[in-house]
């Protein structure tokens, strides 16, 4: 299955961008309790993300925006945080990058699940306009309901989009009339 079949590029299959990275959460990365903080997490999320959709579109990236996320459980000093991406579909210009993220206790050798998120990246040029990026390659199960899953977050994005944008015109409008 490919999306954005009219690029000229070659296209990619999923496991060619996926990146993962490890880090030791130390002190300065904790509010007073020790736990992580959510930002530095957010940070790590976008990082790994980036990295997926940069290897992805072989040019830079910057990101547009990130998914909903739930803090599912806390990171404390001296935990690892394991982080993996993938980009889920890659649109004309635009790449979704799924990220999911793990905590480690390696003296306990315990690991589990602490968030997800997704992002959405832009493929820009060194004058920062938008540059196409290359079609997805996707190879079946967990990869094509990712890939759908993608589809459905676009058209929730442009529907909010328009929400918003007709909610502006309504202000303007009823802020004119109270002139």
């Amino acid at each position: 299955m490919k999306e954005n079949t009219t690029s000229s590029l070659p296209a990619r299959p999923v496991t060619e961008s996926q990146s993962e990275m490890t880090e030791l959460i130390l002190p300065n990365d904790t509010n007073p309790l020790g736990h992580l903080l959510g930002g530095r997490l957010m940070q790590y999320i976008d990082l790994v993300a980036a990295m997926a959709a940069y290897r992805h579109a072989r040019a830079n990236v910057v990101t547009a925006s990130m998914e909903h996320i739930d803090f599912i459980a806390p990171v404390h000093v001296g935990d690892l945080v394991i982080l993996k991406a993938s980009v889920n579909r890659a649109f004309k210009t635009s790449m979704d990058v799924g990220v999911k993220a793990w905590v480690e206790n390696a003296i306990a050798g315990s690991r589990h699940h602490i968030a997800s998120a997704y992002l959405t990246f832009v493929a820009i040029d060194a004058n920062g306009r938008r540059v196409p990026v290359p079609p997805l390659i996707v190879e079946g199960g967990e990869e094509s309901r990712r890939y759908e899953d993608a589809g459905f977050r676009r058209q929730r994005r442009e529907q909010e989009k328009e929400r918003k944008r007709q909610n502006r015109a309504a202000y303007r409008t009823a802020g004119e009339a109270a002139i």
